[in-house]
């Protein structure tokens, strides 16, 4: 490109844009422009969709958590009656209350901690089974 960056643009060209705006229907606005606007539709800045995906999320943690829980509860109680060692049934135990807290933060809406939480409450479990 050479010239000014102030030069004015030739009546030529101006001309083009004009006709070429008039030719297309809804004021100058292409195809791709008004379904562009519908695609859109549902999934904007709209404050109710942010609401939305955080009682999602906020349900999410705590069903999983709350789930964990009782897994963990249930393993911990199946191991107690084998002759496990000692160490097993109490990192279930340990396990299934950190998913528990993990639940308890997920539904006051701290996802993130949550997550974390049920992951290593997962882990403590599976630690736990491995020393078996």
């Amino acid at each position: 490109m050479s010239g000014r960056a102030d030069s004015e643009t030739h009546p030529e060209i101006s001309a083009v844009d004009e006709v070429s705006a008039a030719a297309v229907p809804d004021g100058g606005e292409d195809a791709r422009g008004a379904e562009g606007a519908d695609d859109t539709e549902g999934h904007g800045d709209d404050p109710q969709d942010g609401a939305e995906v955080a009682r999602r999320a906020r349900w999410t943690a705590a069903g999983t958590g709350a789930l964990l829980t009782l897994a963990g509860i249930a393993a911990c109680l199946l191991r107690l009656r084998d002759s496990a060692p000692a160490l097993v049934p109490a990192a279930y135990a340990v396990g299934a209350a950190v998913c528990a807290g993990a639940a308890l933060l997920g539904q006051r809406g701290h996802t993130r901690r949550a997550l974390w939480l049920l992951i290593v409450g997962v882990m403590v479990m599976a630690l736990g089974d491995q020393s078996d």
